[in-house]
């Protein structure tokens, strides 16, 4: 019988592996070693575990992206609940409808969303927790508030010495457990949820370990400018990045094009997954303006130097985008024409992925160097593509 991974067993072993190294940052902020995540992923288990949350209830999530999401994230899967991301951007009559059709026991809030929603609009909810710090906003279980609030006792009693790597021993998954509920962004009405199972999530987690992890020196440095309620930025910047061992930094706040510029200008990320339009922006904003005038045109029409001249191109993109990374994935729209073409004839390494929510979420993706213009990859690991024909 052929032996099968968990999910949640990647999760774990880069823990053990990454234990002293640096994990997550908040950017600008504080940041949080492989072992801190370890110990507060245990600490949210304890609460979990004494508040009576059992194996399959759905644990929701609603904030920016943040050190402190991220955790309780890895601490509901880890534990066997059910994640429900809700994306930070949505109105509290949304929210309400996530947390009530996913019937939530716990919702972790940010701290803007903590001040807009009303915990009686949620009447299943057992307790609303403050993502920042962890502590209560709501509770309607009185095993929960003596959980929050004898919880440091509660750990030093059941480790009454050192947290060591080998006391981190999560939930083992099989294939078609529920790993989490995916709302969608709910244009044709409120949201509707897509049921993803942990065969979805440790498939395109694979894919990554294949494609993109060989081209990522482990501690390398990510920053995670997708929304981590969304599946592209969970999957491929987030889990996967994690997995590999790298640091992940959070830019906790709306991500614009000049604070994305600053930040690759400080982090140097080894690889970038983005929006297409926030690529665009930055090549227009800081690039355009300083190539296109009439001497480099003239001199890129000139045989022998074009090619210095790309390479110089080249060169200055890199640097706009940290000077570092592999290759820039641009996915949930195509990337505009001109911006490809551009950036294909200075052999910049851009390329491009598609997926669904519903397939957690990559469909297809190429590498840079194999990638065709104009298309979206060629199928991923595990993704069987079959093309039907419709006859009327």
């Amino acid at each position: 019988m052929e032996f099968i991974k968990s999910f949640n067993s990647y999760i774990e072993d880069s823990i053990k592996d990454n234990w002293d190294k640096d994990a997550l940052t908040d950017y600008l902020g504080t940041t949080l070693q492989y072992h801190d995540v370890a110990r507060k992923i245990e600490k949210l288990h304890i609460l979990f575990e004494n508040s009576g949350l059992k194996r399959g209830d759905k644990v929701a999530l609603c904030g920016r992206n943040s050190s402190s999401w991220a955790v309780a994230f890895f601490a509901t899967l880890t534990y066997g609940a059910v994640a429900v991301p809700v994306q930070n951007e949505f109105t509290p009559d949304q929210i309400y409808n996530i947390v009530n059709h996913s019937e939530a026991k716990l919702l972790f809030v940010g701290d803007v969303v903590a001040t807009t929603i009303d915990g009686e609009q949620m009447p299943a909810l057992e307790g609303i927790i403050y993502l920042p710090d962890f502590s209560l906003i709501m509770s309607r279980s009185e095993a929960l508030t003596y959980a929050r609030e004898n919880l440091n006792a509660m750990f030093g009693k059941k480790y009454p010495k050192f947290f060591h790597p080998e006391h981190v021993e999560y939930f083992k998954d099989a294939p078609d457990d529920l790993a989490l509920i995916n709302y969608t962004s709910g244009t044709t009405g409120f949201s509707k949820g897509v049921m993803l199972s942990y065969r979805s999530m440790r498939s395109n987690l694979e894919w990554a370990i294949s494609d993109l992890k060989p081209h990522i020196k482990a501690g390398s440095n990510i920053l995670c400018m997708l929304p981590m309620a969304h599946m592209y930025g969970m999957v491929c910047e987030f889990i996967s990045e994690f997995t590999f061992g790298n640091h992940l930094y959070f830019l906790t706040r709306l991500p614009s094009p000049s604070l994305i510029a600053q930040a690759c200008a400080d982090l140097h990320p080894a690889i970038i997954v983005a929006v297409p339009l926030v690529v665009e922006k930055i090549i227009r904003k800081t690039i355009f303006p300083r190539i296109q005038n009439k001497a480099t045109r003239m001199l890129l029409k000139m045989p022998v130097v074009n090619k210095k001249v790309k390479e110089k191109i080249r060169s200055l993109v890199m640097d706009a985008f940290g000077g570092n990374a592999y290759e820039i994935i641009t996915g949930g729209a195509a990337l505009n024409k001109e911006i490809e073409d551009f950036l294909l004839s200075i052999d910049f390494p851009v390329t491009s992925g598609y997926g669904a929510t519903e397939c957690g979420p990559m469909v297809t993706y190429s590498d840079y160097k194999d990638f065709v213009p104009g298309s979206c990859g060629t199928a991923v690991l595990n993704m069987e593509i079959k093309i039907q024909s419709l006859i009327l």
